[in-house]
């Protein structure tokens, strides 16, 4: 599980997107969210568009992996459709808040990995959001006071990498990724490959 945090407009979803349009053993996790549909934006494939009465049923019914409200809009990470893609051997893709990497760690501490992105400055932060054109100036300020929150939790993750070219930055995710899977532990059959060699017998 490789969880993608990042204060709003650092980026995160850009780079989750070319992350996986290039690599084909991963999965993203599709979060389910009590805020409006954006333009372009597809229901079960960018999110679950449900509503409030909808999504406090399915707290209540514990199926969830992780839930946190932002800027008066629920989300949450659906538990079933994250174990069916584990079950069938794929990574899985989170991007979410620093809020929800805290609630899956617990969930598999051995096997989440965690990446916070931060923007090149500030100001750039401040720049992508009005570039969008989404959201009023009160918006954009309430945005930048809980990216200001959001970037005091960089210490709690594996990983950090600073967004100043996403290129690149796609390049720091892969070979995380590729680091990750390549650890002892989580090569399926490499203890059985080890004997094959005659080693442990």
């Amino acid at each position: 599980m490789l969880v993608l945090s990042s204060p709003s407009g650092a980026g995160k979803s850009t780079i989750t997107r070319e992350l996986l349009k290039e690599d084909a053993g991963i999965s993203m996790s599709v979060s389910a969210t009590t805020r409006p549909m954006r333009p372009g934006e597809v229901d079960g494939k960018d999110y679950f568009f449900v509503d409030k009465p909808e999504f406090d049923r399915m707290v209540k019914a514990g199926e969830f992996l992780e839930h946190a409200t932002v800027f008066e809009n629920s989300y949450g990470t659906p538990k079933a459709a994250v174990q069916k893609m584990l079950m069938s051997g794929r990574d899985v893709l989170f991007d979410v808040d620093w809020q929800g990497a805290q609630k899956i760690r617990p969930s598999a501490p051995q096997d989440v990995v965690t990446v916070f992105v931060l923007p090149p400055s500030t100001e750039e932060l401040e720049r992508r959001l009005r570039g969008r054109g989404q959201d009023s100036d009160e918006v954009v300020r309430k945005r930048m006071d809980k990216a200001t929150a959001e970037m005091s939790h960089w210490e709690a993750y594996d990983y950090v990498i600073v967004n100043d070219d996403v290129a690149e930055s796609v390049r720091r995710v892969q070979a995380i990724l590729t680091a990750e899977r390549l650890k002892r532990d989580r090569q399926i059959g490499l203890v059985d490959f080890v004997r094959g060699l005659g080693v442990g017998d």
